[in-house]
């Protein structure tokens, strides 16, 4: 009976940080990316529209991820389209460059 109590006063001495380590477990389980997954589609739904009705660019779709924007448009074949896309993308998402790819649309 003793060795019993003395097991459970040894646990008490380690009450936090087990619960804090059960708490952590928890929240790693908890699902994530569903809000995430719709705000992309937002963001693309909205990029399509606005370049869809920039001079130049004609029809418009787009792709936003973590690491980067792909534009397939009809006016790609034109570099003062596709530098207005790459400006507009860079200074609304924070992207360089190096991070947003413009395509043109197959005919």
């Amino acid at each position: 009976m003793s060795e019993i109590k003395g097991k459970l006063a040894d646990l008490q001495k380690f009450k936090y940080p087990l619960l804090v380590l059960i708490i952590g477990i928890m929240l790693m389980l908890l699902p994530t990316g569903a809000k995430n997954s719709a705000a992309t589609q937002d963001k693309d739904a909205v990029f399509q529209q606005i370049l869809s009705s920039t001079e130049g660019v004609g029809e418009a779709r787009v792709i936003v991820s973590e690491s980067g924007v792909v534009v397939v448009c009809k006016g790609a074949d034109n570099a003062k389209v596709r530098l207005d896309i790459i400006k507009a993308i860079g200074s609304y998402t924070g992207f360089s460059s190096d991070k947003i790819t413009v395509l043109k649309i197959a005919d």
